[in-house]
Protein backbone atom coordinates (compact mmCIF):
# COMPACT_ATOMS: atom_id res chain seq x y z
CA UNK A 1 0.00 0.00 0.00
CA UNK A 2 2.97 2.08 0.67
CA UNK A 3 4.01 1.52 -3.10
CA UNK A 4 0.50 2.94 -4.83
CA UNK A 5 0.62 5.43 -1.85
CA UNK A 6 3.62 6.96 -3.16
CA UNK A 7 3.03 6.92 -6.41
CA UNK A 8 0.19 9.07 -6.11
CA UNK A 9 -0.77 12.63 -4.65
CA UNK A 10 -4.98 11.74 -3.55
CA UNK A 11 -5.15 13.84 -0.17
CA UNK A 12 -8.01 16.77 -0.63
CA UNK A 13 -5.68 18.89 1.28
CA UNK A 14 -5.73 22.81 0.65
CA UNK A 15 -8.85 23.44 -1.56
CA UNK A 16 -11.53 21.17 -1.57
CA UNK A 17 -13.85 22.45 -4.05
CA UNK A 18 -11.01 21.73 -6.63
CA UNK A 19 -10.69 18.46 -5.76
CA UNK A 20 -13.90 17.39 -5.99
CA UNK A 21 -14.22 18.96 -9.14
CA UNK A 22 -10.86 17.16 -10.30
CA UNK A 23 -11.40 14.15 -9.57
CA UNK A 24 -14.71 14.25 -12.33
CA UNK A 25 -11.49 14.07 -14.85
CA UNK A 26 -10.93 10.66 -14.21
CA UNK A 27 -13.46 8.05 -16.27
CA UNK A 28 -14.56 4.89 -14.96
CA UNK A 29 -12.91 2.25 -16.53
CA UNK A 30 -14.13 -0.70 -18.79
CA UNK A 31 -14.31 -4.44 -17.63
CA UNK A 32 -11.58 -4.98 -20.00
CA UNK A 33 -9.12 -2.27 -19.14
CA UNK A 34 -9.55 -2.66 -15.41
CA UNK A 35 -9.18 -6.58 -15.77
CA UNK A 36 -5.78 -5.93 -17.28
CA UNK A 37 -4.41 -3.52 -14.91
CA UNK A 38 -5.18 -5.24 -12.12
CA UNK A 39 -3.70 -8.06 -13.78
CA UNK A 40 -0.61 -6.12 -14.28
CA UNK A 41 -0.28 -4.83 -11.05
CA UNK A 42 -0.56 -7.84 -9.02
CA UNK A 43 1.59 -9.54 -10.89
CA UNK A 44 4.26 -7.51 -11.98
CA UNK A 45 3.61 -4.83 -9.26
CA UNK A 46 2.99 -1.99 -11.73
CA UNK A 47 2.32 1.08 -10.23
CA UNK A 48 1.06 2.94 -13.29
CA UNK A 49 -1.76 0.46 -13.40
CA UNK A 50 -2.22 0.95 -9.54
CA UNK A 51 -2.84 4.52 -10.01
CA UNK A 52 -4.75 4.09 -12.80
CA UNK A 53 -7.35 2.15 -10.78
CA UNK A 54 -7.54 4.15 -7.94
CA UNK A 55 -7.85 7.49 -9.30
CA UNK A 56 -10.82 5.90 -11.52
CA UNK A 57 -12.43 5.70 -8.29
CA UNK A 58 -11.79 8.53 -6.42
CA UNK A 59 -15.80 9.61 -6.88
CA UNK A 60 -16.97 6.47 -5.40
CA UNK A 61 -14.45 7.32 -2.41
CA UNK A 62 -16.19 11.03 -2.38
CA UNK A 63 -19.45 9.95 -2.72
CA UNK A 64 -19.01 7.09 0.35
CA UNK A 65 -17.45 9.81 2.44
CA UNK A 66 -20.19 12.39 1.80
CA UNK A 67 -22.23 9.66 3.53
CA UNK A 68 -20.29 10.67 7.05
CA UNK A 69 -20.69 14.31 6.82
CA UNK A 70 -23.19 13.81 10.09
CA UNK A 71 -20.12 13.58 12.40
CA UNK A 72 -18.67 16.83 12.77
CA UNK A 73 -15.51 15.77 11.20
CA UNK A 74 -14.05 17.38 7.97
CA UNK A 75 -14.89 15.71 4.50
CA UNK A 76 -11.11 16.79 3.41
CA UNK A 77 -9.96 14.31 6.02
CA UNK A 78 -12.99 11.54 5.78
CA UNK A 79 -11.99 11.51 1.84
CA UNK A 80 -8.62 10.99 2.70
CA UNK A 81 -9.23 8.12 5.10
CA UNK A 82 -11.64 6.63 2.40
CA UNK A 83 -8.80 6.37 -0.04
CA UNK A 84 -6.18 4.94 2.21
CA UNK A 85 -9.18 2.42 1.99
CA UNK A 86 -9.63 2.42 -1.60
CA UNK A 87 -5.92 1.61 -1.83
CA UNK A 88 -5.82 -1.39 0.30
CA UNK A 89 -8.75 -2.70 -1.88
CA UNK A 90 -6.42 -2.32 -4.84
CA UNK A 91 -3.32 -3.78 -3.22
CA UNK A 92 -6.02 -6.69 -2.47
CA UNK A 93 -8.30 -6.80 -5.16
CA UNK A 94 -8.01 -10.38 -7.23
CA UNK A 95 -9.29 -9.88 -11.18
CA UNK A 96 -10.08 -13.49 -11.12
CA UNK A 97 -12.32 -13.76 -8.70
CA UNK A 98 -15.23 -12.16 -11.53
CA UNK A 99 -16.61 -8.91 -9.69
CA UNK A 100 -15.41 -5.94 -10.69
CA UNK A 101 -13.15 -3.48 -8.24
CA UNK A 102 -16.00 -0.74 -7.38
CA UNK A 103 -17.94 -4.27 -5.72
CA UNK A 104 -14.70 -4.88 -3.98
CA UNK A 105 -13.44 -1.93 -2.64
CA UNK A 106 -16.99 -0.35 -1.06
CA UNK A 107 -16.36 -2.39 1.92
CA UNK A 108 -13.00 -1.04 2.41
CA UNK A 109 -13.60 2.54 1.92
CA UNK A 110 -16.57 1.97 4.47
CA UNK A 111 -14.30 0.28 6.79
CA UNK A 112 -11.42 2.81 6.67
CA UNK A 113 -13.68 5.55 7.38
CA UNK A 114 -15.63 4.11 9.97
CA UNK A 115 -12.54 3.05 11.51
CA UNK A 116 -11.32 6.76 11.79
CA UNK A 117 -14.86 7.97 12.96
CA UNK A 118 -14.80 6.03 15.80
CA UNK A 119 -11.22 6.96 16.51
CA UNK A 120 -11.77 10.17 16.59
CA UNK A 121 -14.87 9.94 18.70
CA UNK A 122 -13.03 8.36 21.20
CA UNK A 123 -15.42 5.70 21.73
CA UNK A 124 -12.92 3.67 22.84
CA UNK A 125 -13.62 4.95 26.25
CA UNK A 126 -17.43 3.49 26.06
CA UNK A 127 -16.24 0.28 24.69
CA UNK A 128 -15.80 -0.67 21.45
CA UNK A 129 -18.27 -3.82 20.45
CA UNK A 130 -19.97 -4.86 17.39
CA UNK A 131 -23.29 -3.40 18.82
CA UNK A 132 -22.01 -0.16 19.81
CA UNK A 133 -20.79 0.19 16.80
CA UNK A 134 -23.92 -0.69 15.02
CA UNK A 135 -25.63 1.87 17.41
CA UNK A 136 -23.22 4.69 16.46
CA UNK A 137 -23.58 4.20 12.96
CA UNK A 138 -27.61 3.81 12.75
CA UNK A 139 -28.44 6.42 15.37
CA UNK A 140 -29.00 8.93 13.24
CA UNK A 141 -31.20 7.20 11.01
CA UNK A 142 -33.20 5.42 12.78
CA UNK A 143 -34.13 8.74 14.62
CA UNK A 144 -35.18 10.06 10.94
CA UNK A 145 -37.25 6.90 10.43
CA UNK A 146 -39.04 7.81 13.59
CA UNK A 147 -39.08 11.82 12.71
CA UNK A 148 -37.31 12.00 16.02
CA UNK A 149 -34.93 14.39 15.40
CA UNK A 150 -36.04 17.02 18.21
CA UNK A 151 -33.33 18.96 20.03
CA UNK A 152 -32.05 17.28 23.84
CA UNK A 153 -32.96 13.79 24.86
CA UNK A 154 -35.33 11.20 23.21
CA UNK A 155 -38.65 10.34 24.45
CA UNK A 156 -38.31 7.10 26.36
CA UNK A 157 -40.50 5.60 24.20
CA UNK A 158 -37.80 6.30 21.18
CA UNK A 159 -35.57 4.93 23.04
CA UNK A 160 -36.59 1.86 23.63
CA UNK A 161 -37.38 0.84 20.10
CA UNK A 162 -34.15 1.57 18.90
CA UNK A 163 -32.44 0.56 22.00
CA UNK A 164 -34.99 -3.04 20.67
CA UNK A 165 -34.01 -2.62 17.26
CA UNK A 166 -30.34 -2.59 17.53
CA UNK A 167 -29.78 -4.95 20.74
CA UNK A 168 -28.27 -2.30 22.84
CA UNK A 169 -29.39 -0.57 26.31
CA UNK A 170 -31.28 2.33 26.71
CA UNK A 171 -28.56 3.76 28.54
CA UNK A 172 -26.10 3.14 26.02
CA UNK A 173 -28.37 4.62 23.36
CA UNK A 174 -29.35 7.85 25.71
CA UNK A 175 -25.42 8.27 26.09
CA UNK A 176 -25.00 7.94 22.53
CA UNK A 177 -27.77 10.57 21.10
CA UNK A 178 -26.36 13.02 23.63
CA UNK A 179 -22.52 12.74 22.19
CA UNK A 180 -24.32 12.72 18.50
CA UNK A 181 -26.18 15.80 19.13
CA UNK A 182 -24.55 19.06 18.07
CA UNK A 183 -26.19 22.50 16.65
CA UNK A 184 -27.79 22.22 13.21
CA UNK A 185 -24.93 24.33 10.48
CA UNK A 186 -26.50 26.37 7.35
CA UNK A 187 -26.20 24.83 4.18
CA UNK A 188 -25.39 28.05 2.72
CA UNK A 189 -21.95 27.87 4.78
CA UNK A 190 -18.93 28.86 3.11
CA UNK A 191 -16.85 24.68 2.73
CA UNK A 192 -13.76 27.25 3.23
CA UNK A 193 -13.00 30.25 4.73
CA UNK A 194 -12.30 31.86 1.79
CA UNK A 195 -15.97 30.94 1.01
CA UNK A 196 -14.91 29.48 -2.55
CA UNK A 197 -18.38 27.33 -3.10
CA UNK A 198 -21.48 26.69 -0.34
CA UNK A 199 -22.19 22.71 1.15
CA UNK A 200 -25.60 22.63 -0.45
CA UNK A 201 -23.01 22.40 -3.67
CA UNK A 202 -21.97 18.97 -2.48
CA UNK A 203 -25.49 17.22 -1.33
CA UNK A 204 -25.38 13.99 -2.63
CA UNK A 205 -27.69 13.38 -5.69
CA UNK A 206 -31.09 10.86 -4.98
CA UNK A 207 -30.23 9.53 -8.11
CA UNK A 208 -27.40 6.62 -7.99
CA UNK A 209 -24.04 6.93 -9.63
CA UNK A 210 -22.55 4.89 -12.07
CA UNK A 211 -20.51 3.27 -9.24
CA UNK A 212 -23.12 2.60 -7.46
CA UNK A 213 -25.35 1.45 -10.17
CA UNK A 214 -22.44 -1.12 -11.56
CA UNK A 215 -21.45 -2.22 -7.53
CA UNK A 216 -25.90 -2.99 -7.55
CA UNK A 217 -25.77 -4.72 -10.91
CA UNK A 218 -22.60 -7.10 -9.54
CA UNK A 219 -24.22 -8.07 -6.51
CA UNK A 220 -27.21 -8.68 -8.32
CA UNK A 221 -25.16 -11.01 -10.23
CA UNK A 222 -23.67 -12.98 -7.70
CA UNK A 223 -27.03 -13.38 -6.20
CA UNK A 224 -28.50 -15.05 -9.81
CA UNK A 225 -25.27 -17.05 -10.20
CA UNK A 226 -25.70 -18.06 -6.68
CA UNK A 227 -29.23 -19.62 -7.04
CA UNK A 228 -27.98 -20.62 -10.10
CA UNK A 229 -25.32 -23.31 -8.82
CA UNK A 230 -28.40 -24.07 -5.59
CA UNK A 231 -30.51 -25.21 -8.65
CA UNK A 232 -27.85 -27.55 -10.20
CA UNK A 233 -26.85 -29.33 -6.85
CA UNK A 234 -30.91 -30.37 -6.60
CA UNK A 235 -31.75 -33.38 -8.52
CA UNK A 236 -34.29 -33.27 -11.41
CA UNK A 237 -37.44 -33.65 -9.64
CA UNK A 238 -36.20 -31.48 -6.40
CA UNK A 239 -35.23 -28.93 -9.16
CA UNK A 240 -38.63 -29.31 -11.19
CA UNK A 241 -40.81 -29.31 -8.16
CA UNK A 242 -39.35 -26.12 -6.44
CA UNK A 243 -39.43 -24.09 -9.49
CA UNK A 244 -42.57 -24.93 -10.74
CA UNK A 245 -44.03 -24.49 -7.05
CA UNK A 246 -42.06 -21.28 -5.76
CA UNK A 247 -40.05 -19.72 -8.95
CA UNK A 248 -42.66 -18.82 -11.52
CA UNK A 249 -45.66 -16.12 -11.27
CA UNK A 250 -48.20 -19.05 -11.62
CA UNK A 251 -47.14 -21.76 -9.13
CA UNK A 252 -48.19 -25.06 -10.00
CA UNK A 253 -50.80 -27.04 -6.92
CA UNK A 254 -49.67 -29.86 -5.00
CA UNK A 255 -52.63 -31.57 -6.94
CA UNK A 256 -51.10 -31.14 -10.61
CA UNK A 257 -47.48 -32.05 -9.68
CA UNK A 258 -49.10 -35.37 -7.80
CA UNK A 259 -50.89 -36.30 -10.84
CA UNK A 260 -47.78 -35.54 -13.25
CA UNK A 261 -45.24 -37.26 -11.02
CA UNK A 262 -47.60 -40.21 -9.80
CA UNK A 263 -47.40 -39.34 -6.06
CA UNK A 264 -49.60 -37.82 -3.41
CA UNK A 265 -49.98 -34.66 -2.61
CA UNK A 266 -48.13 -34.67 0.82
CA UNK A 267 -45.32 -36.18 -1.08
CA UNK A 268 -44.75 -33.26 -3.33
CA UNK A 269 -45.32 -31.10 -0.13
CA UNK A 270 -42.18 -32.68 1.72
CA UNK A 271 -39.81 -33.13 -1.22
CA UNK A 272 -40.54 -29.43 -2.42
CA UNK A 273 -39.60 -28.14 1.27
CA UNK A 274 -36.77 -30.45 1.49
CA UNK A 275 -35.78 -28.96 -1.86
CA UNK A 276 -35.92 -25.64 -0.52
CA UNK A 277 -34.20 -26.21 2.70
CA UNK A 278 -31.56 -27.13 0.31
CA UNK A 279 -31.62 -24.62 -1.51
CA UNK A 280 -31.24 -21.90 1.07
CA UNK A 281 -28.18 -23.72 3.03
CA UNK A 282 -26.18 -23.80 -0.65
CA UNK A 283 -26.97 -20.01 -0.89
CA UNK A 284 -26.18 -19.25 2.05
CA UNK A 285 -22.95 -21.29 2.52
CA UNK A 286 -22.24 -19.56 -1.46
CA UNK A 287 -22.67 -16.31 0.16
CA UNK A 288 -20.23 -16.98 3.45
CA UNK A 289 -18.00 -17.40 0.91
CA UNK A 290 -17.86 -14.56 -0.72
CA UNK A 291 -17.87 -12.31 1.98
CA UNK A 292 -15.03 -13.76 2.74
CA UNK A 293 -13.07 -13.56 0.01
CA UNK A 294 -14.37 -9.80 -0.50
CA UNK A 295 -12.98 -9.27 3.50
CA UNK A 296 -9.24 -11.31 2.29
Amino acid sequence: MTAIASSLSLAPEGNLTRYLQDIRKFPMLPPEEEYLLAKRFREHGDLPAANRLVTSHLRLVAKIAMGYRGYGLPLGELISEGNVGMMQAVRRFDPERGFRLATYAMWWIRAAIQEYILHSWSLVKMGTTAAQKKLFFNLRKLKGQMQAIEEGDMSAENVAKIATKLEVTEDEVVTMNRRLSSPDHSLNAPVRAEGEGEWQDWLVDDHEDQETELGEREELGQRRQMLTSALEALNDRERAILIQRRLTEDPATLEDLSQRYGISRERVRQIEVRAFEKLQKSVKSASAQAEAQNRA
